[in-house]
């Protein structure tokens, strides 16, 4: 082959390899296997020697590492790496946001919701391009010297590439390791007869301050970027802009970043973030919640230890080691088939956890979860436990891989996957696995309120057949319940007089209690409210439902999916034989349209309440047009304190908010009638 020919070669396999890079890395989307991965690094360092030439830093094949450093020396941060506040509280995080919304009066502020990386916190220089030194935090103010390790990370470019690059740029972000290549470490240090790594930052933290990079090389570690600390020319105003500047100069930024309007946006976000966390191949210890806007944080300023535009919502985290004993399906209200794992007991945060998670099929073929594995199993804050990984590297004989159902394992039924979705449903809305389910939510407070209707009645209602779905709740009779075990003559009749008493909880309360896919308590809120009655919504077309607030298409889609189906049309039909109502009640209406007794109104709760749960008063004080807030501020119009109210009673006073009573929030808001 020629030189020209060979050149050609060289640099045509470099950016299909950094495009390869880009792809693994940055977007988690490989396009080949790890061994056509390997054949093309093996071809292109082959390429290399037959050339001849030295070799540039930022070839792919120069990732091994070179020679081991005597020693890591200690370098200066030119702008110190703080620490960054933290709280463990949603209420002090909206403490939090409400002090900096009093630091920049009147202004909107935009924030950005990002994982907080369980790894090991570094900064990378470039200088014109061209990477230049890396640096461990240290102790804020002075870090090691990793240059020599940074350079093996597959995820951190030798040379900057794009538009714009700053003549000198300190990226900052977190090395981590997947749990996916821990479990791949570990089954080699099981063959090399050594002990293996506890966890994936212990990994990290110990490898990046290795002196010999290939070691450093070996691990595969990674880098997410979420910041910066020195620069020189940038151009970007916000964060969002920055994290899309550091993609384009072929960084890897942290995945998963939105911004929000506003804090209470934020946080919830952060809520339904926090019940998706399963699904990462990384650890994550918190969300960081942070200002957008460059200029808003240049005048929130820092103390002397933290930013004042940052904040670190984080979650206590405890691990365990077990053996899973099995993996069974349940059946849920809407047909999901949940797989769920069941462990030897062990001990995690003071509680005994014997059961886990598993989600969906794909998290059990993706992180190859085998009933006998030995696992390790997470439990963090009020996150579910769930299985992180398994420990292949103890598996002491071949196990054979769960098959997930492909017919219901209650009605015999065809499962279907969602379009486009992880999950597998059963179709058959007559499943009595289902019915079972859908009958105790439609019992529950939030939906039909139904005293008496428990889970093993429930169970006793299906099994006898006498019930089939919501409207034979209503044709049972005080003789039919009084021969079911543990019920007798009274329980009977106090159960019927119950069901009786539940037709007039209003549309509202119906629409949840139907288990219509994507409908919840707020959904149901809107729909009840705008349309008014049930013949109105049946009647309303698909166009019209996703304009209605809360609502957008994918779940008008579902309404009018289940209004139009045979099994929605019968339901309705029978529930309003038996006079179950189909009207909207006024507070529906007045959610609706934005009025009521309380439109306009912040609220806080304080203290042990007597006449109300907090949900329940909370629920009155959104249904009544108010907004019911954690924390107090000068925007507070009504603290409503119970018993031993504490430091938000104490700070309402200071503020001059108004505090009432429970009577006096029953005044308020017209006679207090509970939802």
């Amino acid at each position: 082959m020629t030189r020209p020919k060979l050149a050609a070669e060289i640099a045509s396999l470099r950016d299909t390899i950094r495009h390869h890079d880009r792809l693994y890395y940055d977007r988690a989307q490989p396009e080949i296997s790890d061994l056509e991965y390997d054949r093309l690094l093996a071809r292109l360092k082959e390429l290399e020697e037959e050339l001849g030439e030295s070799v540039p830093a930022d070839s792919p094949t120069q990732r091994v590492g070179g020679a081991p450093v005597d020693s890591l020396h200690s370098v200066a941060h030119r702008v110190p790496m703080l620490s960054i506040d933290n709280t463990y509280s949603v209420e002090e995080l909206r403490a939090y946001g409400a002090r900096v919304a009093k630091l920049l009066p009147g202004e909107p502020v935009e924030w950005v919701v990002e994982l907080k990386i369980d790894g090991v916190a570094c900064a990378v220089t470039y200088e014109k391009g061209q990477l230049a030194l890396g640096a461990t935090r240290g102790n804020g103010q002075v870090g090691d010297d990793i240059t020599h390790n940074l350079r093996t990370l597959r995820d951190v470019p030798h040379q900057l590439h794009g538009g714009h690059v700053p003549a000198l740029v300190e990226v900052r972000g977190e090395v981590y390791m997947t749990n996916s290549d821990l479990v791949k470490l570990n089954e080699e240090q099981e063959k090399k007869g050594e002990a293996a790594y506890a966890n994936t930052r212990n990994v990290a933290a110990g490898s990046i301050r290795l002196l010999d990079p290939k070691i450093c090389a070996a691990r595969r570690l990674r880098m997410f970027c979420h910041g910066l600390g020195y620069a020189e020319g940038l151009q970007a105003t916000t964060h969002m802009e920055l994290l899309a500047q550091l993609a384009a100069w072929g960084l890897s930024p942290t995945p998963q970043v939105e911004c929000f309007p506003s804090f209470d946006a934020a946080v919830e976000h952060c809520e339904q973030l926090i019940e998706r966390l399963h699904e990462l191949d990384f650890e994550v210890d918190g969300l960081v919640l942070k200002v957008n806007r460059f200029d808003q944080r240049q005048r929130l300023g820092t103390t002397a230890k933290s930013p004042r535009w940052v904040i670190a919502y984080k979650f206590e985290k405890y691990e365990g080691t077990t053996r899973l004993s099995d993996i069974r399906v349940q059946i849920g209200k809407s047909g999901t088939i949940t797989p769920v794992a069941d462990l030897e007991p062990l001990q995690l945060a003071g509680t005994t956890v014997s059961r886990a998670s598993l989600h969906n099929a794909e998290e059990i073929e993706r992180k190859d979860i085998r009933i006998g594995d030995v696992v390790v199993v997470e439990k963090a804050g009020k996150i579910i436990p769930h299985i992180v990984r398994v420990e292949k590297h103890l598996r002491e004989k071949p196990l054979r891989k769960f098959h997930f159902p492909t017919e219901c394992p209650e009605c015999g039924h065809k499962l279907v996957k969602d379009e486009d979705g992880v999950y597998i449903r059963c179709p058959n809305r007559r499943c009595g696995a289902q019915v079972k389910e859908r009958l105790r939510y439609y019992a529950t407070r939030n939906a039909m309120d139904i005293e008496g209707l428990g889970d093993k009645l429930v169970d006793q209602l299906v099994s006898e057949k006498l019930v089939k779905d919501y409207g034979d709740l209503y044709r049972l009779s005080v003789k039919q319940l009084a021969d079911l075990e543990r019920m007798g003559t009274k329980s009977a009749e106090n159960l019927v007089a119950a069901i009786a008493e539940s037709k007039s909880r209003g549309l509202a309360r119906l629409l949840n209690a139907l288990s219509i896919r994507h409908v919840g308590r707020t959904v149901a809120q809107a729909l009840a409210g705008h349309f008014g009655s049930m013949d109105k919504l049946q009647a309303a077309s698909l166009d019209e439902l996703s304009q209605v607030e809360d609502v957008g298409e994918v779940i008008a889609q579902s309404v009018f999916e289940f209004l139009h189906s045979d099994f929605g049309q019968e339901t309705v039909a029978d529930l309003a034989a038996h006079d179950v109502n189909m009207t909207a009640d006024q507070i529906s209406r007045t959610v609706a349209t934005g009025t009521g007794p309380l439109a306009g109104k912040t609220l806080v709760v304080t203290g042990t309440l007597t006449q109300f749960t907090r949900d329940e008063i909370q629920d009155l004080i959104t249904l009544n047009g108010g907004h019911a807030a954690s924390s107090v501020s000068k925007k507070t119009d009504y603290v409503i304190a119970g018993e031993k109210a504490g430091s938000k009673l104490d700070k309402a006073k200071k503020l001059g908010v108004a505090v009432i009573s429970e009577q006096e929030f029953e005044t308020l808001i017209g006679g207090g009638k509970k939802v």
